[in-house]
């Protein structure tokens, strides 16, 4: 196969898939469509939800008749394709333990699935922007990972990927919690699972991260639930359906972007003169660190093509076993070679942050191994690695394995500035209505879920009025696709920053957040001690996640714990005061100072800073400027950090006792 040919190969599945990364090691991956599949949600070292008949699903031929069987069950189950090729059997659950297996067939052909080492516990969501997006290793307490070994807790990190239309796919596998494949999970997410894990004793904990940052709520949204109550996006759905109707107007999005893969191959130096090649004698090359930005290399206004290489000697075991390739994140594009071979490729912008994953057939292996990555970075400063990068053998996903972390040869190849322009529709976004349902969550559907964890907002700042409807509708909508009732939906207020411009903005959406409490089974960790108004990730993600997890042992596994900061219950006008009561206020404190950033107002409406004293559970609020108050304002800047908090050392949410038109209404 010619280099044009074998990156053609990978485009075109890439394409056929719908995808943003490629990861040849996906079950999904070239095979026959009338082939049996289970879907992506399912593989090796799994979490199934406990005490429930769990969704199993895949595709088939049509009619064909599928076989499941399950190790904790004495009788197989079986379904039939439908005429679109999709099956699904409800397989009970045993109590929470493992491992197990799970064995699909079909009919159809002697081919049989066979899943192992499958847990049976509590399955959660982790899903927002940037916020639940950031890893481990980003995060305040990174010094965690060395001990993150956590056998009975399994992470799934579902790939970057938008939709016109609901996906039946995504990239991702499952793996065991260990620190390496801790690293680039979500922050919050280990963490909350990692508190669940220690209070629930021996039960598994399945954590499936589903976010991406600076996402809004209406992307995450269904189109049929914003048609059904949010006019105000008609006209950017009508524009996508229109597009999907007219498939033959002109080239897709994803014959362009194979059209310019094809121009970088003709282009590049390093393709024509077999730079990926284990013969190329790269003599010339320079020396870089990994992990490491391109900054460190001196090319902080190079975007193009930068070729990483390193030689890598192998144990003799290994020989003849495939292999897998952990190379960490990419910013923001890659094809990657093993001994002249291309074993996997990542090849649509916005992937910075996506961790590397590619199987290396064992046919490719031999004693002494050559790894070459062509990189590509499209804008800002790129970068490659992170500290968990390692080649290990894929029955091996625990062990150490080879770590790829040091040295590696290195060279620039061509300039972004000698080919077009990445190909891209402008119009079709992140952040387009319904993309990342679309794309990120329906190939979830129906996956069986205990629920789900949500820290997102920042992205709908400027929107606080459509908020307090969007994100109850957004709520209800996924229990709806999954079918599992009024499941728990716990999330993160958003955290003091100073946004430019703001003017009440930020303090409305955490209002707009505070009003979803309203929806059934819901439950909100506050972070107004914890932010950084200088920041918008504040880094201390443990502390997140533990609060989150506070919610979940408290409302979903019956602990006599307390898991929210006080909440405005109640006011009192009392002369020239006015006191203030909260739910969940018992042992109010604001430690050795005085309760901070509450602001009074009179009729006029013009809210002066307030002295605020704690009596009992309630706090008394007075202004001098104010002799006959009528409302009370806490923590309404968008950078306030306020140290009011109950004796379990969770912190008061923002609030305001008036009803006066917000800023953000004609938004």
């Amino acid at each position: 196969m010619t280099l044009l040919a074998s990156i053609a190969r990978f485009v075109a599945v890439s394409a056929a898939c719908v995808v943003l990364a490629v990861l040849p090691s996906s079950p999904w991956h070239e095979r026959r469509a009338d082939e049996l599949r289970i879907a992506p949600p399912f593989g090796n070292h799994m979490v199934l939800q406990r005490d429930t008949n769990a969704p199993i699903f895949g595709s088939a031929s049509p009619g064909t008749t599928v076989t499941v069987s399950a190790s904790w069950l004495t009788d197989a189950l079986e379904a039939r394709a439908d005429d679109a090729g999709r099956w699904e059997v409800r397989v009970p659950t045993a109590d929470a333990g493992g491992p197990y297996e799970l064995r699909v067939s079909s009919d159809a052909s002697e081919d049989a699935l066979l899943i192992t080492d499958v847990m049976v516990g509590e399955v959660w969501i982790c899903s927002g922007q940037s916020n639940m997006e950031w890893a481990v290793r980003k995060s305040a307490r990174a010094d965690e990972l060395p001990i993150a070994d956590h056998p009975r807790m399994r992470l799934f990190n579902v790939a970057n990927q938008t939709g016109r239309e609901p996906l039946t796919t995504c990239d991702g596998a499952w793996s065991v919690c260990t620190p390496e494949t801790a690293a680039a999970f979500s922050g919050v997410g280990f963490f909350f699972g990692r508190e669940l894990l220690r209070e629930l004793g021996d039960v598994p904990i399945g954590l499936i991260a589903t976010n991406w940052g600076g996402t809004t709520a209406e992307a995450w949204t269904s189109q049929q639930t914003l048609r059904a109550g949010f006019p105000e996006f008609d006209a950017a759905l009508d524009r996508i359906e229109l597009s999907l109707a007219e498939t033959n107007a002109e080239p897709s999005l994803e014959e362009r972007i194979a059209a310019w893969w094809a121009t970088l191959a003709r282009v590049e130096p390093g393709m024509a003169s077999g730079w990926m090649d284990a013969s190329f004698a790269a003599e010339d090359w320079s020396v870089a660190t990994l992990p490491g930005t391109w900054a460190e290399l001196d090319l902080v206004e190079f975007d193009g093509c930068l070729w990483y290489r390193r030689d890598v000697d192998l144990p003799t075991e290994w020989r003849g076993e495939d292999l897998v390739l952990e190379l960490g994140p990419i910013d923001d594009m890659d094809l990657t070679w093993f001994n002249g071979e291309l074993v996997g490729a990542t090849q649509r912008m916005g992937q910075w942050s996506t961790g590397r994953r590619y199987t290396v057939p064992a046919g490719a292996v031999r004693e002494t191994n050559t790894i070459v990555v062509c990189a590509v970075d499209t804008g800002g400063v790129g970068s490659m690695g992170d500290d968990a990068m390692r080649l290990r053998r894929a029955s091996d996903d625990d062990g150490p394995g080879l770590s790829l972390v040091g040295e590696w040869s290195v060279r620039t190849g061509s300039a972004l500035t000698e080919l077009d322009a990445f190909p891209s529709d402008d119009w079709f976004h992140r952040n387009s209505p319904a993309a990342l349902y679309n794309g990120m969550l329906a190939p979830l559907v129906p996956y069986a879920i205990r629920g789900v964890i949500w820290y997102q907002g920042e992205s709908n700042v400027a929107r606080a009025a459509q908020y307090r409807r969007l994100f109850p509708a957004l709520i209800e909508d996924w229990r709806a696709r999954f079918a599992r009732g009024a499941f728990p939906f716990y999330f993160v207020q958003i955290a003091p920053y100073a946004y430019d411009g703001d003017g009440g903005q930020a303090a409305e959406l955490r209002e707009a957040q505070l009003m979803t409490l309203a929806t059934r089974n819901t439950a909100m960790a506050v972070t107004m001690d914890i932010g950084d108004p200088a920041d918008i990730h504040p880094t201390n993600k443990l502390e997140v996640g533990r609060r989150l997890a506070l919610c979940a042992l408290a409302k979903t596994y019956g602990r006599d714990v307390e898991c929210s900061g006080p909440l405005l219950r109640a006011m009192q006008v009392e002369g020239s005061a006015i006191r203030v009561g909260f739910d969940h206020g018992r042992g109010l404190t604001s430690g050795d100072a005085a309760p901070t950033c509450f602001t009074i107002a009179g009729h006029d409406r013009v809210f002066h800073p307030a002295r605020a004293t704690i009596d009992d559970e309630t706090v008394i609020v007075r202004s001098d400027e104010v002799t006959t108050p009528v409302a009370v304002r806490f923590a309404w800047g968008a950078a306030d950090v306020p140290n009011l908090r109950n004796a379990a050392g969770l912190p008061a949410s923002s609030f305001r006792t008036d009803d006066w038109p917000p800023v953000s209404a004609a938004r």
